[in-house]
């Protein structure tokens, strides 16, 4: 009561101020994503879309099964983004590597180290891609006819360059780029055939820094003859 007597109505007590956290979207879930697709990569290339399920993949990534689904409502959405960021990763090495504003030496030798240790590190994302297209390529039909002519377009024009400035024989560009990918991918597609006529369990650090020099020999009779070092 007041002093006068009145009653006072009582004032309900103040909830605790609970601090609330802040919803973090960025770093975590690319990780996450990450993390799933990686696991994704190498359990599509081992058993395909049709014999891959979602519980191997959550196994094989060591995340729960309803963190997939929540990144992927359906495994052809995970395994069109698995066959995306292979992809992905694949043009971007081209990109970076094959350019006008590098030589052909540097941009071609860059280019190869590159994929060589893509289908050393990576070999399960070449058989991925491998066995999408002997399946008839339905899920990178769109990125074939488009994104790839493009990049392969792209690429060309710089070949040609490097040939009008006189760094470079002339050759068939698109074709070139063709043996280009073949020799690489063969280190990850074929590296069980390899490693038995060469006698090994598996291919080592070795074979692969020999296959890269291998091919800089071969794609060199392209290229003019570096000038002789000049004695001091």
């Amino acid at each position: 009561m007041n002093p006068k007597g009145i009653p006072v109505p009582l004032m309900p007590p103040v909830p605790p101020t609970i601090p609330t956290r802040r919803k973090r979207t960025g770093a975590p879930r690319q990780n996450n994503t990450r993390q799933i697709l990686n696991a994704a990569e190498k359990v599509f290339a081992a058993h395909g879309l049709s014999g891959t399920r979602m519980n191997d993949i959550a196994e094989a990534s060591n995340l729960p099964k309803a963190n997939i689904h929540y990144y992927f409502r359906t495994k052809e959405d995970l395994y069109r983004a698995t066959l995306k960021q292979l992809l992905d990763d694949w043009l971007g090495d081209a990109s970076k590597w094959l350019s006008a504003d590098r030589s052909p030496q540097e941009g071609l030798r860059g280019f190869i180290e590159a994929k060589m240790e893509f289908s050393r590190k990576r070999p399960e994302a070449s058989r991925l891609f491998a066995h999408e297209l002997l399946s008839g390529g339905r899920y990178v039909h769109d990125f074939l006819v488009d994104t790839l002519r493009k990049h392969v377009e792209q690429r060309t024009r710089v070949f040609k360059a490097w040939h009008e400035a006189g760094l470079m024989a002339k050759t068939d560009p698109v074709h070139f780029l063709f043996c280009l990918w073949a020799m690489t991918q063969a280190y990850a597609d074929v590296q069980v055939q390899m490693a038995a006529v060469l006698g090994k369990p598996h291919l080592t650090g070795r074979d692969y820094a020999t296959g890269t020099q291998t091919i800089m020999q071969m794609v060199s009779s392209l290229l003019p003859p570096s000038p002789p070092e000049t004695a001091e």
